[in-house]
């Protein structure tokens, strides 16, 4: 039987609202349990100099124009999440932590993914093994940095004996899907598709004092303005990142919203996101030739009911979708499991990104590790 390892796992999405922790003991193989999955909400101070300083990186050029702002706002993050790590630490054997960091910039043109996160200042506070930067090597071997989560998705797939071909669909800042054609090691594929909470919440961060529609409730308040969302759409249909395998929040906006009421913007945007996401399962199924294909939703944004049910009614009939969450499985904590199941892989030195999921020439491990 393999070793298995303990790892905290620390994930802070796109929304930078705060971090997702979970605990799993896994052999970083064939197997994984969940001790503990709890969130951690920043506090006012860090959440808005997020979306602040993010708007002000347009490009790696800002990068270096914004240096002091980014390290001052990097150590706080970083003494944020060992605030968390330690409290679990305490009540939990732990042998390492799986460190995402905040990411602040993802530009795949550039080949640049830069997380907030001071892994060897974690290492000295928590006072264990760190495993971070976890986009670098796959970037350095021809990846996008990400999708990452493909190969745990594989392994809740295997431990839960769902059947194949399935899809998982996340629903975070941006959307992404993996499929997974078998049960058969690394017979996966993933990429990016489009927005997915990231417009939602800048307009209502923007236009509103709440950080995002909880349960799609504004939008299901307010008209869809047709005019607007089929502009958005044609255009959005000529982007060509929309072809890579790894987007950006910084890839959308929401200016083609302008002028809206804060519930029909709301009702527009959500809107648009949930075609740009049918659009993709539709695709999907005539590649695949499906007769049927069942799509878990994974995510916060599987929570607002709004955008769930549009892409319900622009999704074709045969497909199936299904919250995660009856299989017994929390669909918010799936990314901050699979951080510490890829810290686990990481500190084994086996594939954690691969030609189909990150587009990297040969299935290679990441992560750096500072050891304690």
């Amino acid at each position: 039987m393999s070793k298995e390892y303990t790892s905290l796992g620390l994930m802070s999405g796109t929304s930078g609202d705060g971090i997702d922790a979970s605990l799993i003991k896994s052999d970083g193989k064939t197997q994984y349990k969940v001790i503990l999955d709890k969130y951690f909400k920043y506090n006012n101070d860090i959440y808005k100099e997020i979306h602040s300083l993010k708007d002000l990186i347009k490009n790696k050029t800002d990068l270096t124009k914004q240096f002091e702002r980014i390290n001052e706002l990097e150590k706080k993050i970083t003494l944020f999440h060992a605030k968390v790590a330690i409290e679990i630490i305490e009540d939990n054997n732990v042998d390492m932590v799986g460190f995402h960091g905040q990411t602040i910039y993802h530009n795949t043109q550039e080949k640049i993914s830069k997380q907030l996160g001071d892994g060897h200042l974690l290492a000295q506070l928590c006072k264990k093994d760190i495993i971070y930067n976890f986009r670098e090597n796959d970037i350095i071997n021809g990846g996008q940095g990400a999708p990452l989560a493909p190969i745990f998705h594989q392994l809740i797939n295997k431990q839960h004996t769902i059947d194949t071909p399935i899809c998982f669909l996340n629903i975070g800042g941006i959307s992404n899907l993996t499929i997974l054609n078998s049960n058969r090691d690394y017979d996966f594929e993933s990429r990016d598709i489009g927005p997915g909470n990231c417009l939602i919440d800048e307009w209502i961060r923007k236009n509103n004092n709440k950080n995002y529609d909880a349960g799609g409730l504004l939008a299901a308040k307010g008209f869809v303005n047709e005019i607007i969302l089929e502009t958005a759409t044609e255009l959005y249909s000529y982007m060509p990142k929309q072809k890579t395998l790894s987007l950006d929040v910084k890839d959308f906006d929401v200016s083609f919203a302008r002028g809206l009421s804060l519930i029909d913007g709301a009702a527009t945007i959500t809107e648009f996101t949930g075609r740009i996401i049918s659009s993709a399962l539709n695709l999907l199924n005539k590649k695949e030739d499906k007769i049927f294909l069942k799509v878990l939703l994974c995510g916060g944004g599987r929570n607002n009911n709004t955008l769930i049910a549009s892409i319900k009614n622009n999704t074709s009939k045969n497909i199936h979708l299904q919250n995660i969450d009856e299989y017994q499985i929390n669909g918010d904590f799936i990314e901050s499991q699979a951080f510490g199941y890829l810290a686990n892989r990481s500190y084994l030195k086996i594939p954690i990104s691969f030609p189909k999921t990150t587009g990297c020439a040969k299935p290679i491990s990441g992560g750096e590790i500072i050891k304690y």
